[in-house]
C-alpha cells in the first residue's frame, strides 16, 4: 500500500472501472444495502477486470490504509506488491476458469 496505488470507496472503484485503469476491484461482503456494490462485478465483467470478495468491509478499509470501512477499493498501481498483484490475478482467473467457489 505504501508503493502503490489505490483508488478507495464505492464512487472511486467505479470511475476506476469506468476509465479502464483498475488493475483488480475487492468488494467488502457486509456493505448494507448491498446495492451499494451491486454494479461493481457487472462493470467488471464489461471490462475485463478482476474482482473478488472479501468478507468485512472494516478489515478492507483498514488494510487500505483508512480508519474507516471501505466498500470497495480498486488497485491501479501495485508498486512492490507487482508480483503478489500477478498471483492474486491468476488464482482469479483459475477460479473462474473451473467454476470453483461457486
Amino acid at each position: 500500500k505504501d508503493t502503490g496505488k489505490l483508488r478507495k470507496g464505492t464512487n472511486e472503484s467505479t470511475k476506476a472501472i469506468e476509465r479502464g485503469i483498475a488493475k483488480l476491484v475487492v468488494i467488502a461482503e457486509d456493505v448494507e444495502p448491498p446495492q451499494v456494490v451491486a454494479h461493481l462485478p457487472i462493470l467488471c465483467e464489461e471490462r475485463k477486470i478482476s474482482y473478488l470478495y472479501v468478507p468485512s468491509k472494516l478489515e478492507l478499509g483498514k488494510s487500505a490504509g483508512l480508519d474507516v470501512g471501505s466498500a470497495a477499493i480498486s488497485v491501479v498501481e501495485p508498486g512492490d506488491g507487482a508480483q503478489s498483484l500477478k498471483d492474486i490475478l491468476k488464482i482469479v482467473e483459475n477460479i473462474r476458469k473451473t467454476g470453483a467457489g461457486k
